[in-house]
């Protein structure tokens, strides 16, 4: 890893093991972590797939390592941030059991070869990529390959050799049989020349019919019954389309904790208060932090053309030393203070040589501080001689990660904080062509500039802020209230009565067992495990969620499954009273196939229908009625009247008029197979996993732990 890395970062000692933890989101784009699972007991099973079980144990520790690499990139791991973690190993962990019986059926395995060449060829781990180089910057294999060895001597519980194993050699060997495994679904993907004949004739095809349309709106909606029964069967017949997965509803109502204007307008007084001294202190950074403002200082420039902030016109135009606000900032009342002011680029080129003083991931001295100087001093010398700089990079540099690259870099002025201090202050405030050395906490630089673009007004600026934050007044108000309602509200009947006896409104949410949030709650994962502790009827205590405190109902349990006539009656209603009056209407009809005698018994005329086409369902004059444009094309129906068709609107009585064909396009079969089959490979892995879950048998049981 380069020591700028590790100066952006400001991170020193560094092993490994935190080297592939920082790899973790890489590693998570197909995580396979992990052999043997199975044979759990039930109480330490978070959930199982075709029976077998995942225990809680084994997962709780791969998601902490999880939680922790993110950690190590500097990321907050917050509780919207954990849900998603666990759901994403989850879906791993389910997809890894599923495709191990599809690997084991197709005798697919990856050799010793195969995980030689994935360690040690071309395409190595970056991890260990990163890790072990040569003094050319490359990839030092015999290096890793001792590391490795080295590793297998070690205990088989010794958490290198564990973390190692699972994250990086596991992690190589799943992602290898998953390619293996997608390869050979894509390489079964052929397209057909009968196929690609056949689509282009139905693209093509036309069709003219002639027509009766009974709408269904001639019967009275309320002569029809749809009875629950009724409903149920329709559902049981189309059970793909109506499968639910488990969830339950809840009636909650919210008193509000939020800042109120009257603190609002304690926190501006705050601001006001001590504007002057702000004005006058000579050390903005240190009243900063003295006074507890909501807004940190930062020590650098912001460029004219990356300056977000409100009224920033204002605050460019102050001199230095003046001060603008209060003004509102999301939920601060802020004060904004001018320190300086000059000329700086958005994007630098340089170079560097650094001569360490400490090794970045072992912390161990490396040299002396003094030696370092006398050392990058004699470097300068040389190169102003006329020493050429990549060689010397190449001989005395101890950033390995720049080697490669003759010791050059390319920074925005973004990154300036990330950057160490003294470095970035001397690329970004000096002018292209300076040279210097410069002492950070990693050693000595010699830097050179290379090159400065976009060169532009920049200012460094002192915010102070308070955050408007509700008073306990208006904390103890809401909690207060919430707590006199639940004290009524013990049971659905008494909920509602208490609504009612308040005037409340309340809202209403669908909670599923993985949800991390609730709509209009936002982050409420405890409360989610509430929901599914308690049952139909139950109502919650207070609970506090941000800055609102709810009372909820349990109103209803929907398991997964077939959903019952109540939740579903709004949506097939319809549906199945006109299939009745289809079945009435057709019934009238009878035998009768005269299309003018048909027409005439329901006060209606015979009409025509031009230019139908076999790929759209859409009638002019019709509407979108898919099956009347499949029978148009059906060869039994040509020059006769054929079955009535219950549509979507209508029942239709028609005779196809003609059948023809449009010119088609010059389409070569090479061209369109080439075409069609490059869609169908990319997606053929995936849709094959995704048919495998959907056949599985998967039970969630993680709200029971999480």
């Amino acid at each position: 890893m380069s020591i700028i890395q590790q100066i952006r970062e400001k991170y020193a000692a560094v092993s490994i093991a935190v080297i592939a933890l920082s790899l973790i989101g890489f590693i998570l784009t197909d995580y396979f972590a992990g052999r043997g699972r199975g044979g759990s007991s039930q109480g330490t099973s978070i959930g199982s797939v075709n029976g077998k079980n995942i225990d809680v144990n084994t997962f709780s520790q791969r998601l902490s390592e999880m939680e922790n690499g993110y950690r190590s990139q500097g990321m907050d791991i917050n509780d919207e941030m954990r849900q998603q973690l666990n759901e994403m190993l989850w879906n791993n962990e389910v997809e890894e059991i599923i495709l191990t019986v599809e690997y084991e059926k197709l005798g697919l395995v990856f050799s010793s070869a195969d995980l030689d060449d994935a360690l040690y060829g071309s395409n190595p781990p970056p991890a260990l990529a990163q890790q072990f180089k040569d003094a050319n910057g490359n990839y030092d294999v015999a290096a890793a390959r001792q590391f490795i060895n080295s590793l297998k001597k070690k205990k088989a519980n010794d958490p290198q050799r564990v973390y190692v194993e699972r994250n990086i050699i596991d992690y190589i060997i799943q992602n290898g049989l998953r390619m293996k495994y997608a390869a050979l679904v894509s390489g079964a993907v052929f397209y057909p020349k009968w196929l690609s004949d056949k689509e282009l004739n139905d693209q093509s095809s036309i069709a003219s019919i002639s027509y009766v349309a009974v709408p269904y709106t001639t019967i009275s909606d309320s002569a029809v019954k749809v009875s629950d029964e009724d409903i149920n069967a329709y559902v049981r017949k189309h059970k793909n389309e109506f499968k639910q997965t488990e969830s339950r509803n809840i009636a909650y109502v919210v008193f509000d904790a939020a800042p109120n204007k009257a603190d609002s307008t304690a926190a501006l007084n705050e601001v006001v208060k001590v504007k002057d001294a702000f004005a006058t202190a000579t050390d903005a950074a240190q009243f900063i932090i003295a006074n507890s403002s909501a807004t940190p200082y930062y020590d650098g420039y912001v460029l004219k053309s990356t300056m977000q902030v409100p009224n920033a016109d204002s605050i460019r135009n102050l001199p230095v030393g003046g001060v603008f606000g209060p003004y509102i900032d999301g939920g601060n009342y802020v004060l904004a203070k001018m320190i300086a002011k000059r000329e700086m680029p958005d994007s630098v080129k340089c170079r560097h040589i650094l001569i360490g003083t400490v090794d970045p991931q072992s912390g161990t001295v490396l040299m002396t501080d003094s030696a370092a100087k006398v050392k990058a001093d004699s470097i300068a010398k040389a190169i102003a001689g006329g020493a050429d700089f990549a060689a010397m990079v190449t001989k005395y540099s101890t950033d390995q990660g720049s080697k490669e690259k003759a010791g050059e870099y390319e920074f925005t002025s973004q990154q300036f904080g990330s950057l160490a201090k003294e470095f970035a202050e001397f690329i970004f405030y000096n002018s292209k062509g300076s040279k210097q050395v410069v002492k950070t906490n990693f050693g000595y630089h010699y830097i050179e500039i290379l090159d400065q673009k976009k060169i532009e007004p920049a200012y460094k600026v002192a915010y102070f802020s308070r955050t408007v934050e509700p008073s306990d007044e208006t904390i103890n108000s809401a909690s207060t209230a919430a707590a006199q309602f639940a004290a009524e509200a013990r049971n659905a009947s008494q909920f509602d009565a208490a609504v009612t006896k308040n005037k409340l409104v309340p809202r209403v949410a669908e909670v599923r067992p993985t949800d991390y949030s609730i709509i209009g709650l936002g982050g409420a994962r405890n409360f989610v495990r509430w929901i599914y502790e308690n049952g139909k009827g139950d109502v919650s205590e207070p609970t506090t969620l941000g800055d609102k405190v709810v009372v909820a109902l349990i109103t209803e349990e929907r398991e997964e499954g077939l959903p019952d006539a109540k939740t579903v009656r709004v949506q097939v209603e319809s549906i199945i009273r006109n299939q009745k009056k289809a079945a009435e209407i057709i019934s009238k009809i009878g035998n009768n196939r005269d299309l003018n005698q048909v027409a005439a018994s329901y006060k209606t005329n015979v009409l025509r229908a031009d230019s139908i086409s076999f790929y759209s369902p859409f009638i002019a004059g019709v509407g979108m009625e898919p099956k009347l444009t499949g029978a148009a094309f059906n060869p039994a129906n040509k020059g006769k009247v054929g079955e009535p068709v219950a549509g979507n609107s209508a029942v239709f009585l028609f005779r196809t008029e003609n059948v023809g064909l449009l010119p088609a396009g010059n389409a070569a079969y090479t061209d369109r197979r080439a075409q069609m089959e490059g869609g169908m490979k990319q997606s053929a892995a995936n849709a094959s996993l995704q048919a495998l879950r959907s056949a599985a048998t998967v039970k969630d049981r993680r709200i029971k732990f999480y």
